[in-house]
């Protein structure tokens, strides 16, 4: 289960309460509580006598996910062979899943069959039925901008659940979750939706969740949230807590959400969701007041990408975007919402507010990158960082040893957060460990490596192939051309350490 840790405070007023009479005057209108439908919404008990023949039916289709993944910790020096050996430990998580066919397709989290610092796909994943019976699993797909994943095993004739059709979740409809929390096995828990298109403010295609009160915990990530028809409306997720454990306050994944995922990921489809290629603030009370614009309404345009769908567009630096695709641009709906769940080759109108004047563009969607790719637009140069301790493969481990570096391809939005052309091309510094030559004679995070020994490099591949070409022919150093900010590439010789 994921966390979204808080501090949540309570003003409690104690004292009686004064009731107030009064005549209605006639014609008035029937307060909400008094309507004659109120009769008809809750039954005389006001509520379920028993959940259980309803569980009974649903339980066996949820099950629990036990996972191994191998993960290094850093790497020691073997004295008698005179090698570097990794320091590796075996480390166990787990959640809850769901049957969605006959045959083995499971639903959860991504989150619950991910391990490393990265979020790599764990090592083994076993799934365990309500009667006990242990399945491997293999991963078929998983999806990180969505936390969705779909896992199968070899097995037939399997109990299965079906999700919701359409939006059908409502404010105060009962709710029951269940899953797997705290290691305890196969657990029910049951209480109604606090709240339906939550935004948590994260941003991005998926930031809007079903609020329940349903007790979830650690272990239920992944696991389904049913309405009393049996249906599955959500797939627990996570929950604001700030001591960890549950507080009322949890979210779903929708299932109107996570269809369009799931059958993408079993098909084996790549899953494309819209990109504008800008950077974007919200319209606070201050930045709205300095524009002369209402608060809370539309959003800042810091950053527009080159040869993107709102460079093409005409959207500039400065602009506010106040709708697109005839949607309103609010906290509620932020344009990333928007844009994120429209088709990529999808032609919207903008309307955006430039220098107090009201204009609409016209765009046609692009393609969102990769999450990966995305987070190089976010570069922070002077963000100082150690060496990573578990390098991300045999090349980057081949730089870091021998150089004291770690390198990263230079993208377009790196390079403008370094100050070097968006052309360049190369390999950026993200790390230099200060104890290294590299780090004595100065080159540090957001340095440019153009070339080694005068081979162009722009992957950790191809600069490890130069260091091992240099060892081989008995060199002690390589010759690094190096770029920084406001000024010509220089060339330094760096020592290579263990020579």
């Amino acid at each position: 289960m994921r966390y979204v840790y808080g501090i949540t405070s309570a003003l409690l007023v104690g004292g009686t309460a004064l009731a107030l009479v009064t005549q209605s005057p006639v014609g008035a209108q029937v307060a909400q509580n008094e309507r004659s439908e109120i009769a008809k919404a809750v039954p005389r008990a006001g509520a379920p006598e028993s959940f259980a023949d309803l569980v009974e039916q649903l339980q066996p289709a949820v099950v629990n996910i036990s996972t191994k993944q191998e993960v290094t910790l850093g790497v020691r020096l073997n004295p008698f062979a005179g090698t570097r050996e990794p320091i590796t430990q075996e480390q166990q998580g787990g959640g809850s899943g769901f049957l969605i066919s006959t045959d083995g397709y499971i639903v959860t989290n991504n989150h619950v069959i991910s391990g490393g610092p990265r979020g790599e796909e764990v090592n083994q994943v076993t799934v365990t039925l309500t009667n006990q019976k242990e399945y491997k699993a293999r991963i078929v797909g998983r999806d990180v901008a969505s936390d969705l994943a779909l896992l199968k095993i070899d097995a037939t004739g399997l109990p299965f659940v079906k999700f919701a059709d359409g939006s059908s979740a409502r404010v105060g409809d009962w709710v029951i979750a269940i899953g797997n929390p705290l290691g305890l096995g196969s657990t029910v828990t049951a209480g109604i939706i606090s709240a339906v298109q939550r935004n948590l403010g994260q941003g991005g295609a998926y930031d809007r969740y079903i609020q329940t009160d349903t007790a979830i915990n650690r272990g239920n990530s992944g696991g389904p949230l049913f309405d009393l028809n049996g249906n599955v409306v959500g797939i627990n997720n996570m929950l604001i807590s700030p001591v960890g454990a549950n507080i009322g306050v949890n979210f779903a994944i929708p299932a109107e959400a996570a269809i369009p995922v799931i059958n993408a990921l079993r098909s084996g489809e790549k899953i494309e969701r819209g990109y504008l290629g800008i950077g974007i603030a919200p319209v606070d009370e201050d930045l709205a007041s300095a524009l002369g614009l209402p608060k809370d309404r539309g959003e800042f345009v810091q950053r527009v990408e080159e040869d993107g769908a709102a460079a093409k567009a005409g959207l500039k630096r400065g602009d506010v975007v106040t709708k697109v695709n005839g949607k309103d641009v609010t906290p509620q709906q932020t344009l990333s919402y928007i844009v994120a769940n429209t088709k990529p080759g999808t032609r919207i109108p903008i309307e955006v507010v430039r220098e107090g004047k009201t204009m609409t563009l016209t765009a046609v969607v692009g393609t969102r990158p990769p999450e990966s790719e995305l987070a190089g637009a976010n570069f922070d140069p002077e963000d100082d960082q150690a060496l990573p301790d578990d390098p991300k493969g045999t090349a980057d481990q081949t730089v870091q040893d021998t150089l004291g570096l770690a390198v990263q391809t230079l993208t377009s939005d790196i390079a403008r957060a370094v100050g070097v052309d968006a052309g360049t091309k190369g390999l950026v510094i993200v790390a230099a460990a200060g104890s290294s030559d590299a780090g004595r004679k100065g080159l540090r995070r957001g340095d440019v490596i153009v070339s080694a020994n005068r081979t162009p490099v722009t992957s950790s591949e191809a600069l490890a192939k130069v260091l091992s070409d240099a060892k081989k022919a008995g060199r002690d150093a390589v010759l690094l051309e190096v770029l920084r900010r406001g000024g010509p590439s220089a060339f330094i010789a760096i020592r290579l350490k263990g020579n």
